[in-house]
């Protein structure tokens, strides 16, 4: 599983690492019964503080969303469903629309901003493979 913060929206870090693992799971990145990573990995993979990723899997846990095996670790639970491709672009076009909206308000034309998602897509895939 992959999580990237965003530190510049405004938007809590445990926040987005909840949305991050919903989104996960519901587009079958995640599938119930997978592993997260632990509270620790994770924190330092992410540069943030334990009690922040602690925070972020204990909401996930109230929610039914994941589930805690002491001493084994935290799983998916059966909760997660997956959702259908047009779903899935329907969520994706909502999050387009809104930088579409951004864009014109910043008066960047369709070729700037086209540009710019392929730049931003080339930089996501490189941090990809330095993962791997």
């Amino acid at each position: 599983m992959y999580i990237e913060l965003n530190y510049k929206s405004g938007k809590p870090s445990y926040l987005q690492i909840i949305e991050q693992v919903k989104l996960a799971l519901a587009t079958g990145a995640l599938r119930p019964g997978d592993q997260l990573p632990s509270i620790r990995a994770l924190a330092e993979q992410l540069r943030l503080n334990r009690n922040t990723v602690a925070k972020a899997y204990g909401e996930l846990e109230h929610e039914g969303v994941v589930v805690t095996e002491p001493g084994r670790g935290v799983f998916c639970g059966a909760e997660g469903t997956q959702l259908d491709g047009h779903a899935r672009r329907r969520i994706l076009a909502q999050a387009l629309d809104g930088v579409i909206v951004q864009a014109w308000h910043l008066r960047i034309d369709d070729r700037e901003l086209a540009a710019l998602l392929k730049e931003r897509l080339a930089a996501f895939q490189g941090r990809l493979r330095e993962r791997d």
